[in-house]
């Protein structure tokens, strides 16, 4: 395997990691600083198409933006300027 998908893996597993460690700020229902339930739901967005880099299989990376995109539009807050380039 090359260097560049041990290092996409190790990526996704964070973002996976994350996803998990935060579940608990996920929902309407959740409670928590609006910085760490954005955060929270950007992990839980994207978890699949990090399971599916772990799995060593590609995914949309437009439908993964669009996730982001709509998330960040959930919690009224702007894109940062890593994603806008």
């Amino acid at each position: 395997m090359n260097e560049i998908s041990e290092q996409a893996k190790l990526l996704a597993k964070a973002v996976y990691e994350i996803r998990l460690l935060l579940s608990g700020y996920v929902g309407s229902q959740a409670s928590g600083d609006p910085e760490v339930r954005a955060a929270a739901a950007i992990a839980y967005a994207l978890h699949n198409f990090a399971l599916s880099t772990i799995e060593g299989q590609s995914f949309d990376v437009s439908e993964a933006m669009g996730r982001i995109q709509a998330t960040h539009e959930a919690f009224g807050i702007e894109l940062s300027a890593a994603f806008k380039s």
